[in-house]
This record gives C-alpha cells, sequence and structure tokens, in this order.
C-alpha cells in the first residue's frame, strides 16, 4: 500500500471504501489564487452547489502543472498519454455540507487525455495547445485553448518557489484551499461526487511573472487584476476513485 494511505488526518471526510481507480503525479505546481465576488461565482455554478467560503470570501484558483505516471489501477503506464500538460481552473464549493471543488475547465495537450477526462471523470476537459519547460531556474508554461470554447486569452507565465516547503496552519486560507479531496459535477440536474487521495500539501511561497491571465467563458467578468496568492509545490502523487452520485 502506498504511504499516502497512512495519512488520512487531514482529510474532511473518510477515505472511500471502494478501490481507488486511477493514480498520476503531478509536477511543478503552481498555486495561484484571487479573491472573486461570491455573487458572480453564484451564478456561474450550478443551482445544486453553493459557494464555499473562507471568512466570507469565495476563491478562484488557476493551477498549472505537468502528469507523469498516469495508469489505471491494475494496468502498466499507457504509451503516449501517460505525461501530459495540464491547468484547471477552478472554485470551491459545498454539497449538503461536503467540502469540495468545481472545475469551469481542465485544460490538457493531448486528445485522448480531454476525451478520457470527459467520458471518465465526467469534467470539463478541453484541448489546448501547451508548452512547460525550466530555464534558468524558472519553470516557463504557456497555454492556448483550441476552438470557439476560447475567448482568445492565454495563459502565459514563469514561476519558481522562494521559500522552503512547509505544511500550512490547519486553520489558515492556505489549508482551506489546498486540503479538497473531492470534486462535484452536475449532469442533467444530477450531482457526482469524484473522491481524490494523497499526503497533505507541503507547499513553498512562490513568485511569478505573469504575462497573460487566463479566462474561460463567463469568467471574463471576474476581477484578476490583483496580485494572486502564489504557492508551489515539486510532486505530488495523487490518486482517483470513479465519480458516483452525491
Amino acid at each position: 500500500m502506498h504511504n499516502a494511505f497512512s495519512q488520512t488526518h487531514q482529510r474532511p471526510f473518510p477515505l472511500p471504501k471502494r478501490r481507488w481507480m486511477m493514480t498520476q503525479s503531478w509536477h511543478h505546481l503552481l498555486f495561484c489564487h484571487w479573491q472573486a465576488d461570491e455573487k458572480i461565482l453564484r451564478k456561474l455554478l450550478p443551482p445544486e452547489l453553493e459557494v464555499d467560503t473562507y471568512e466570507g470570501k469565495a476563491w478562484i484558483g488557476v493551477l498549472p502543472f505537468r502528469v507523469k505516471n498516469m495508469r489505471v489501477r491494475g494496468m502498466p503506464n499507457p504509451p503516449f498519454i501517460n505525461t501530459f500538460l495540464q491547468l484547471n481552473i477552478r472554485t470551491y464549493v459545498t454539497y449538503n455540507g461536503v467540502p469540495g471543488i468545481f472545475f469551469f475547465t481542465l485544460d490538457s495537450d493531448k486528445w485522448l487525455t480531454v476525451i478520457g477526462g470527459k467520458i471518465g471523470a465526467l469534467v470539463p476537459y478541453r484541448k489546448a495547445a501547451m508548452r512547460m519547460y525550466k530555464r534558468d531556474d524558472k519553470i516557463h508554461f504557456h497555454s492556448e485553448p483550441d476552438g470557439a470554447d476560447s475567448i482568445g486569452r492565454k495563459l502565459d507565465l514563469e514561476y519558481h518557489p522562494v521559500s522552503e516547503p512547509y505544511s500550512p496552519d490547519p486553520e489558515s486560507l492556505e489549508y482551506w484551499l489546498f486540503e479538497r479531496y473531492c470534486y462535484f459535477t452536475v449532469l442533467n440536474k444530477k450531482v457526482y461526487r469524484g473522491d481524490t487521495h494523497h499526503t497533505h500539501w507541503k507547499v513553498s511561497k512562490a513568485e511569478a511573472n505573469i504575462h497573460q491571465y487566463p479566462l474561460y467563458k463567463n469568467l471574463i467578468n471576474l476581477d484578476f487584476t490583483e496580485k494572486p496568492l502564489l504557492h508551489y509545490t515539486r510532486k505530488k502523487q495523487a490518486f482517483m476513485w470513479t465519480p458516483v452520485r452525491a
């Protein structure tokens, strides 16, 4: 058993009793967080979900990273699609009192990942032209969505850690943002929950030079001009369960 399963104290609810279905590792992950207008978010979410807030404030998260070693339980790493780039745009919600994540979009540079994510995880993946590389001790990341789903805005930035890794205090905003172990999605007015598990987050403070900001459909009405909260983690292995009716 992976050592992640010996660490569950950080979870707000127990591990699923079912077997996990997929594992993957996340590399050079950057958390970018902006405060968001709760009233605007409320209009963008399915009515079945509630906006989750910390001290009365709602948040939007933008997370670029590289996925490696993706595999289905009991199967070897599939060639070509076991490594890909990903960009998540998300917010924080509750359903029946359970805290989780709602994804506005998950961008990937592999079509098979997009198709598999939509079918298997029931989440709104979209294809994007993406690149990620390291130069001068900084991670450079670029993403530009394909097709009509894009409103013509890209994410273009470079980032790097500026502190040693640390564990956020359980009462902190950081802990509230990071320690999320499920997402909710709504299809035909039915709520589905996908569970995730990993060790508790250890992050570094980060700096980033953001040249262009990602936007998605109606998020154009949100304000991304304020300086975001920035955190970095080098690597995290995660385990996922098939989504089920919540």
